[in-house]
């Protein structure tokens, strides 16, 4: 699989989301209704934050970063598409979702 590097960021990704790095990446399969594109991103932009140790990215590091970004949200969707439905619901609402319900009762 190809996947060209794009180095700007998805628009609908609040930033100041996408300036912390948390410690858990919440499951995305099962979620009802499905995990959208930006929630995967999402995730994929915390576990490259996670295993590079890169939180902010500079000059040096920006082509680097947004490709694995890009390559392991490629990865987690074709792999979420090819997984059977799960039988329970995840635990937990993923950290968008959590962000914009906060954001609603504001």
């Amino acid at each position: 699989m190809t996947v060209r590097c794009q180095l700007g960021l998805s628009p609908s990704i609040d930033v100041a989301y996408r300036e912390r790095m948390c410690r858990n990446i919440t499951t995305l399969r099962g979620l009802e209704p499905a995990a959208t594109p930006d929630e995967v991103e999402a995730a994929a932009r915390q576990f490259v934050r996670k295993v590079s140790g890169v939180q902010k990215t500079s000059a040096a590091t920006a082509a680097a970063f947004e490709l694995a970004v890009e390559l392991v949200t490629a990865a987690t969707t074709e792999l979420l598409d090819s997984l059977p439905p799960r039988k329970v619901a995840p635990q937990s609402e993923p950290p968008l979702r959590r962000l914009a319900r906060a954001n609603a009762t504001r």
